[in-house]
C-alpha cells in the first residue's frame, strides 16, 4: 500500500526553544507525540537537514520542514478477545481492562493484546494515528494494572483526546484516579509526591526517581481512604503527570510501596509474613501490584459533553481488603 503525504513548512517565530515544541505551536492540528515519533522516524527537517532529536533546540528563523504520512493501517492481527466494554460511539470506546491484559504488541507479546482485540472489535474504524503497532492508543496501563482506559476510533478523536491527557487535566476536562494498597499508612495522610523520574542507570526496564534538574518532572497526589488492618492502607491517587510507573514509584520512594509488586515492593516482601494466613493467600492469590485505575473522566472530542466512567475494584483486590481487614 502507498500511503500519500503531507507536506508543511513554518518558520520559527522566537527561540530558542524546544524543536517538538516549536512544531507543535507550528501545527495545533498534530498531536505532540505524534510529531515527535516523526522527528524520530526521520521525517523532519531543519533548514534543510534531517534532525532527529524532538529536545534538540532551535532558533528564531529556522524554517521546518516536516512530512506526514497517511495514518498507516494497523499490522497486528485481530483476534477475538472478552472485552469489557464500557462505553462507545463512533468516535471512541472505553474499556475495562484486566489485569494480565498488554495494551499493545511489543517483544515478547505479540499477539493477545488489547490492540489485537480492538482490531478485531472496531475493524477499519480504528485510529491509525497513534502508530502502526498502537492505533488508537492514547494512554496505557502497566500488564498487571486493572481499570479503565479510552481509546480513540477515528484520527479527530485521537487528537482530541491526546491534548487532554498532555494536560493531565490541570486546566482541561480530564479526570484520572488509582486505588492503590500500599504497605503502611503514609503521612500525612494527604498529600502530594512531587518527585522526577528517569529510566535507572542500574536496571533499563526499572524507573527511578531522580535529582530534580534531571529526568522528567512527575507529581502524584494521594490520600489514604482506609488502613486495611495493621500493615496496609488503601489510597487514592490522583495524577498530575502521566510517566511510566509513576504511582508504583512515587510509592515506593516515599516508603510504602505497593502491595505485590514485585519490580519495586521487593524489600518489604518480609511484611507478608506479618498478614494472617487469609491475607496472605489472598495476596498470592492477586499475583501482582495492587493498583486500579478507577475513574475516567473527559471531554468527548467531538461533542465536548463531558464523560465520566467508573470501575468498582476487581474481586481479587475486594478478596485482600476483606482479607487485610479481618487480619486487623
Amino acid at each position: 500500500m502507498v500511503l500519500e503525504m503531507d507536506e508543511r513548512q513554518a518558520v520559527v517565530e522566537a527561540g530558542p526553544v524546544r524543536l517538538d515544541k516549536a512544531l507543535v505551536a507550528a501545527f495545533p492540528d498534530v498531536s505532540r507525540s505524534r510529531l515527535q515519533d516523526l522527528v524520530r522516524e526521520g521525517h523532519v527537517r531543519r533548514d534543510g537537514h534531517t534532525v532527529r532529536d524532538p529536545s534538540q533546540k532551535v532558533g528564531a528563523g529556522a524554517v521546518l520542514a516536516v512530512t506526514i504520512p497517511e495514518a498507516a493501517p494497523a499490522e497486528p492481527m485481530g483476534e477475538t478477545l472478552a472485552l469489557v466494554v464500557a462505553y462507545e460511539d463512533d468516535d471512541l470506546i472505553v474499556i475495562d481492562k484486566p489485569a494480565g491484559l498488554v495494551v499493545h504488541p511489543a517483544p515478547g507479546h505479540e499477539a493477545g493484546t488489547l490492540v489485537n482485540g480492538l482490531i478485531a472489535h472496531c475493524g477499519e474504524s480504528l485510529s491509525g494515528i497513534g502508530g502502526v503497532r498502537r492505533p488508537g492508543i492514547v494512554h496505557r496501563l502497566d500488564k498487571d494494572t486493572s481499570g479503565l482506559m479510552v481509546v480513540a476510533k477515528n484520527d479527530r478523536a485521537h487528537k482530541g483526546l491526546t491534548r487532554q491527557f498532555a494536560d493531565h487535566g490541570r486546566v482541561g476536562p480530564l479526570e484520572r484516579a488509582y486505588l492503590a494498597f500500599a504497605w503502611g499508612v503514609p503521612e500525612p495522610r494527604t498529600g502530594t509526591i512531587d518527585a522526577n523520574l528517569a529510566r535507572s542507570q542500574r536496571n533499563r526496564e526499572k524507573i527511578a526517581v531522580v535529582r530534580a534538574e534531571e529526568g522528567r518532572h512527575a507529581v502524584t497526589h494521594y490520600r489514604v481512604e482506609a488502613p486495611l488492618g495493621s500493615e496496609a492502607s488503601l489510597l487514592r491517587c490522583r495524577l498530575e503527570t502521566g510517566r511510566t510507573h509513576q504511582i508504583r514509584v512515587h510509592l515506593s520512594h516515599r516508603g510504602h510501596p505497593l502491595l505485590g509488586d514485585a519490580v519495586y515492593g521487593g524489600a518489604f516482601k518480609t511484611k507478608a509474613a506479618r498478614l494472617s494466613e487469609t491475607a496472605r493467600a489472598a495476596l498470592d492469590a492477586l499475583g501482582r501490584q495492587a493498583l486500579h485505575a478507577t475513574l475516567l473522566g473527559f471531554a468527548h472530542p467531538r461533542t465536548g459533553e463531558h464523560l465520566r466512567f467508573e470501575s468498582p475494584l476487581p474481586p481479587e483486590m475486594t478478596a485482600l481488603a476483606a482479607a487485610l481487614a479481618a487480619g486487623a
